[in-house]
């Protein structure tokens, strides 16, 4: 057993040093290993949220092709320009709520050099707004009704019995997030030396090359001219958004469909004294019989609902915004959501194999702690997140384990922000593209790691979100 899971271990960590798509084709290493050298038995690919994350990311990538997500972003820059001086507190807010809107923290790359730029022209040290901007991009995911951490959370808790919606979800996550992410802005506010007393960067400033370098160039999206199409795409895209609110919110309003279920404390049924079936093999085989199974009314599932939604929209993008699927192929949202696609399928599909295969030992091994300690599966949440580039990856692969120990859903839904750790080694897109925006130089990967400018805002935001988002959910639910 420890054998193998040192194999799931060195398939993450091989992985995540190649990144990209990497990270989930080596997993499949992992799992064949496990399959044909163990002989275990192979777990369940996450078909449903794979699904949702290809819908979702098509529909999001139309809309960048039509030029919408454009539209967003010189929205974002303009309030940000506007308040120069409260840059540290409103990029990060910025640069989250962008990333509830469209489901994946990929479409900052455009916003992270305007951040470093205004910051620069205020004389504000870029590492201030640069690194808790990074972080919320990433904190966001947890908080948007179509990413796949989110869904995922809310199929799997109905499948185990905690009927939480999704609106329900976003009702803890959201708040604790903006507390997270306030709480590391105020942290930040003064995080370092300012520029004028920075004796590395008065260095730099010597060199008129560097000077140039980091003054000469002004990057904005303010020039750029927004055809109506792009508006259009935005007011689509978020349409469909509040259709999918709407059903979540209002189940009776879905079409239902007659389902067989099985009646609870009823006999096994014997056949010939030979064959012994139960209620759910019954249903199982879709064989209805009087006083063991029984049908009702079960409304159309989330997951089909937002996959319909959001190819419908991409499709009206497509009719009635001038949107170009080529160019929606080719753009930053949709490849990197392909991306997170193969590593969810990789990851989540090689984890469930291993703990599907042991889960009467990690009972064993976990309950009595959990039991004592049920906040404590945060911590296993967020160091499985240090090995996999994906929220929603960490959410399928442990989230079923987790409900197998006995852990309360409205505990699970209070740790849910924990999911998010792969901020602690610097090596996720955003994080590296933050620091080579950052003309200044000040936002950095230090010598040792893990001594970078993202580790105390994504502490601080993580923790923080955590506490609050357990104290809301034992509130409420």
């Amino acid at each position: 057993m420890i054998l193998q899971l040192m194999i799931v271990l060195g398939a993450l960590w091989v992985g995540s040093r190649y990144g990209s798509l990497a990270l989930g084709a080596i997993s499949g290493i992992g799992l064949a290993l496990l399959v044909f050298g163990f002989g275990l038995k192979p777990g369940t690919p996450p078909t449903d949220v794979i699904y949702i994350i290809i819908a979702a990311v098509t529909c999001a990538g139309i809309m960048q092709a039509s030029g919408g997500m454009d539209w967003l972003i010189q929205i974002a820059e303009r309030l940000l320009r506007k308040h120069p001086d409260r840059i540290t507190f409103l990029a990060p807010l910025c640069t989250f709520f962008l990333t509830v809107l469209v489901g994946t923290g990929h479409v900052v790359y455009t916003l992270m050099p305007i951040i470093c730029d205004i910051a620069l022209k205020k004389g504000i040290r870029p590492e201030r707004p640069c690194g808790v901007a990074s972080i919320a991009s990433q904190v966001g995911i947890t908080c948007s009704p179509i990413a796949a951490a989110v869904v995922a959370f809310v199929s799997i808790s109905n499948a185990n019995g905690f009927n939480v919606t999704i609106p329900g979800t976003l009702m803890i996550s959201i708040p604790a997030c903006l507390c997270g992410l306030m709480a590391a802005a105020a942290a930040s506010y003064h995080r370092g030396l300012d520029l004028d007393k920075d004796p590395l960067f008065q260095a730099k400033l010597k060199d008129p090359a560097q000077y140039d370098y980091i003054y000469g160039s002004t990057t904005t999206t303010l020039d750029k001219r927004i055809p109506p199409e792009a508006k259009r795409a935005v007011f689509i895209f978020l349409g469909a958004l509040a259709v999918i609110v709407f059903f979540a919110i209002f189940q009776n309003a879905l079409p239902s469909y007659d389902t067989l279920r099985g009646i609870k404390g009823t006999d096994p049924l014997v056949i010939n004294d030979q064959l012994t079936l139960t209620a759910d093999q019954l249903v199982k085989a879709k064989i209805h019989v009087d006083g063991m199974t029984e049908f009702f009314k079960k409304p159309l599932a989330m997951n089909l609902v937002i996959q319909i939604v959001m190819i419908t929209a991409a499709a009206l993008m497509i009719m009635f915004c001038k949107a170009s699927p080529k160019k929606a192929v080719a753009g930053p949202v949709w490849q990197s959501g392909m991306v997170a696609v193969v590593a969810i399928y990789g990851i989540a599909w090689l984890a469930d194999t291993y703990f599907s295969n042991y889960m009467g030992e990690m009972q064993v091994m976990l309950t009595d702690i959990v039991k004592e300690y049920p906040w404590s599966i945060a911590l296993v949440f967020f160091m499985v997140s240090v090995l996999i580039n994906s929220q929603g990856a960490v959410v399928v692969a442990m989230l079923p384990l987790a409900y197998s120990l006995g852990i309360d859903g409205p505990v699970l839904l209070g740790v849910l922000p924990s999911v998010y750790g792969y901020f602690f080694i610097p090596n996720y897109p955003s994080d590296i593209a933050t620091v080579n925006f950052d003309r200044s130089g000040t936002t950095i990967i230090g010598k040792y790691l893990l001594n970078h400018s993202f580790m105390m805002p994504g502490l601080i935001c993580v923790s923080t979100s955590t506490i609050v988002a357990y104290l809301l959910s034992m509130i409420i639910y």
